[in-house]
């Protein structure tokens, strides 16, 4: 049984597919399957994923099948998948099938419900227990589920048995993520809205066309924060944020960095991401190539073409040039960009899962060579993201619900045309049809309500919409039921429940039957107009990281204290550097014990994270960034944690300014270098600022051996070279 832990079990690897273009590559499902089946060949593995035809995937010999959902209800169906339907999103997925009702299964032979013995769905907080419930039931298995966000609707659907939790601050002492900062920019507008006057000119742009018209204002218009990129466009609120961002990300949230860190901002909307897009290039002062949008929307800078998602998310992940993406959805969830380090959040989130969603887009680890080879060489390793919270995103209250707009893609011609047959009047579409209609209704204007209320026969968007959601409300389905205000659902039989519910949904989706109406609704749509603010000058207010991130940092860098004074005695390289002065020469292999056994007390407690950890609690004392591998800087570390220097400074830049010290003391004693002496100086003291010492074996390596070695360095300095290198060791490391 060791040898083949799994000799008779056949498993099924299933890839979910979510409403926001969530999917999984089915074949990296092979890996988790390796851990199962360690004994699979390259054969199986070819044999195993997904093949073209209907049943290749689930043939008698596969011990390992791997499958996305939506093929495995063509299977169950017997009907052939299009083309590329693997790689569709939920919602275009349900467009395509023309609703999104639960899918339909009935018994196939060629498929019995004994063929796997356990199911692995992948991004199980998503359509299994919803769209795609009965393909999953189907078969009688052991089914798990593996999601980060784990809903409510998740846990009772695995009826409560959740056998293994593996959270976030566990996958960041692991080295599986890494963790994040909060820098909180609040500004005048964003807090408190604004007004304009009446008497001035100002423009109102369609949302759709963008097309813009001048009025002038006949009455004060007053705008709330909720108004803000919907009704009323405030550039320089937008402005002033991206400014503030700019100002800071190369001095206080990542310094020395050359290149900007990559960078996704989350709008509200098309519009909204429009404007973001053309504020980012100007307060920037780049071109199109820095900054581009990446949404449902996107078009070509250049041609005005629908661009190519997939081609959008590749050039953001791997090229230089392109360091701001904006987005509405697209890649809020489910897309890996693993050079990502700055999340800036321009709209607000209340759904728990999803903003979790989207923080999830920043956590992704990766090597140093890769970062540096999109961010610069003087990009450290990814040790932490950022999140610029500008809404109070993070502030925010949280629920557990889903989002009303479960079709994102779908435009509102089609959810009107959908809503005049039974078969598409189900609970996603009438919500997300709830959703588009109270959003509109957001953005109209008195006038324009009274169009659809004539139209409708008296109702309003927001009417409408209440009746839309009230036909999936079980209280008010069993008020219906019933005719007695407060029924309860449990005092009504099954069969009457649902007679109650399509009764409700008929007269919710009746106004939708008449063409007037439609043909409104569609007309407003394209008519609603945002009046552009450019009187309203914005300020910032407060900025800086949150009080939770600086009690985070404030705790690490208390314990970090703590804990050099408990082991001053037990570490040879605290003894030294506790010693003033020291009473011997630290040496590299000292500092690699301390550095272990930092690691050993608590994983996060590396160079990055500590150096982090002072810049927040002591912006103004923190000059420089540690670098990758520059372990040297634990130097500084203690001796700035032990407040035995007032600055904390790279090692390296310490080891310099000394060098210039030594020199320039050298020169007033008439002591003068060749320049070829001089690089060698700069050579030891480079050696010196990243192995603490230099020792006449040192010169047998890199980058000493390549300019002759030892003997070269001696035939530059003769016998004074003992007694120089003794002095540097004390002057250069001290």
């Amino acid at each position: 049984m060791e040898d083949n832990p799994c000799p008779a079990y056949r498993l099924l690897i299933s890839s979910t597919v979510a409403d926001d273009g969530e999917h999984e590559n089915a074949a990296m499902g092979y890996d988790v399957a390796k851990r199962f089946m360690p004994d699979l060949n390259p054969e199986q593995r070819a044999r195993e994923q997904i093949d073209a035809q209907l049943l290749a995937c689930v043939d008698d010999v596969c011990r390992v099948t791997i499958c996305t959902i939506q093929r495995l209800y063509s299977i169950l169906r017997g009907e052939e998948l299009a083309e590329g339907a693997d790689d569709l999103s939920g919602a275009e997925l349900a467009a395509a099938l023309g609703s999104t009702r639960t899918r339909d299964v009935a018994y196939n032979p060629a498929v019995p419900i004994e063929k796997f013995d356990f199911i692995i769905t992948d991004e199980c907080h998503r359509s299994i227990y919803n769209l795609w419930r009965q393909v999953l039931e189907y078969f009688d298995a052991f089914l798990i589920g593996l999601t980060a966000t784990p809903a409510p609707q998740t846990i009772a659907y695995f009826h409560q048995n959740r056998v293994a939790e593996y959270n976030h601050e566990r996958a960041v002492a692991d080295g599986v993520n890494v963790g994040y900062d909060v820098y909180r920019i609040k500004t005048r507008v964003t807090e408190r809205g604004g007004k304009i006057e009446k008497g001035f000119l100002i423009d109102h742009r369609s949302k759709a066309s963008r097309a813009v018209r001048q009025a002038v204002l006949a009455d004060d218009l007053d705008f709330t924060p909720q108004d803000l990129d919907r009704s009323v466009v405030v550039p320089d609120q937008i402005r002033t944020i991206l400014r503030t961002y700019r100002d800071v990300v190369f001095t206080e949230l990542f310094p020395g960095r050359t290149l900007l860190p990559k960078t996704l901002i989350f709008a509200k909307d098309d519009s909204h991401a429009e404007d973001i897009v053309h504020l980012c290039r100007e307060v920037f002062g780049k071109g199109n190539d820095f900054c581009k949008k990446i949404t449902y929307q996107a078009k070509h800078p250049v041609t005005g073409k629908p661009a190519k998602s997939e081609e959008l998310i590749r050039e953001f992940c791997l090229s230089p040039t392109l360091r701001i993406a904006v987005t509405v959805d697209m890649i809020a969830t489910g897309t890996d960009i693993k050079p990502l380090e700055v999340l800036i959040f321009l709209r607000d989130v209340r759904s728990r899962v999803y903003f979790e969603q989207m923080k999830g887009r920043g956590t992704r680890v990766l090597s140093a060579t890769d970062l540096q080879s999109v961010s610069g060489e003087d990009a450290r390793s990814k040790t932490r993201f950022i999140i610029v919270d500008a809404v109070g995103v993070c502030e925010s209250d949280k629920t557990e619900s889903r989002p009303l707009d479960r079709q994102p893609t779908v435009p509102l011609k089609a959810l009107l045309q959908r809503v005049l047959f039974p078969a598409g009047r189900d609970e996603d579409t009438l919500t997300t049809l709830a959703a588009r209609l109270a959003r509109l209704d957001r953005e109209l204007e008195p006038a324009q309500r009274q169009q659809i209320s004539t139209a409708s026969g008296g109702q309003t968007p927001a009417t409408l919409a209440e009746a839309l959601l009230r036909a999936f409300d079980p209280d008010a389905i069993a008020e219906h039921a019933t005719g007695r205000p407060g029924a309860e659902v449990q005092e009504i039989a099954p069969a009457q429940f649902d007679v109650a519910r399509q009764q409700l949904i008929a007269e919710a989706c009746a106004p939708f039957d008449k063409p007037a109406l439609r043909e409104t609704l569609e007309t407003l749509k394209r008519e609603t107009e945002q009046a552009l603010d450019i009187y309203t000058p914005d300020e910032v207010l407060s900025q800086g990281f949150d009080e939770a991130a600086k009690a985070k940092a404030a705790g690490l860098v208390q314990e970090f204290r703590d804990y050099l004074v408990q082991h001053q005695t037990e570490i040879d390289a605290l003894q030294i550097l506790y010693s003033r002065p020291f009473k011997q020469r630290l040496s590299e292999s000292m500092l690699k014990e301390l550095e272990k056994k930092l690691r050993d007390q608590h994983a996060t407690w590396t160079e990055d994270r500590l150096w982090d950890a002072f810049a927040v609690t002591a912006p103004d004392q923190v000059k420089g960034s540690t670098q990758a591998g520059r372990f040297a800087d634990l130097v500084a570390l203690v001796r700035f944690a032990l407040k035995q220097q007032p600055v904390l400074a790279p090692f390296a830049d310490s080891v310099s300014e000394r060098f210039d010290e030594w020199l320039a003391g050298k020169a007033k004693t008439g002591t003068v270098f060749t320049p070829e002496q001089l690089v060698w100086l700069r050579l030891i003291r480079d050696h010196i600022a990243t192995s603490l010492t230099i020792e006449p074996d040192d010169f047998d390596f890199a980058p000493f051996s390549q300019r002759g070695g030892l003997g070269k360095v001696y035939q530059l300095f003769g016998e004074k070279l003992p007694a120089l290198l003794e002095e540097l060791n004390e002057v250069l490391a001290a």
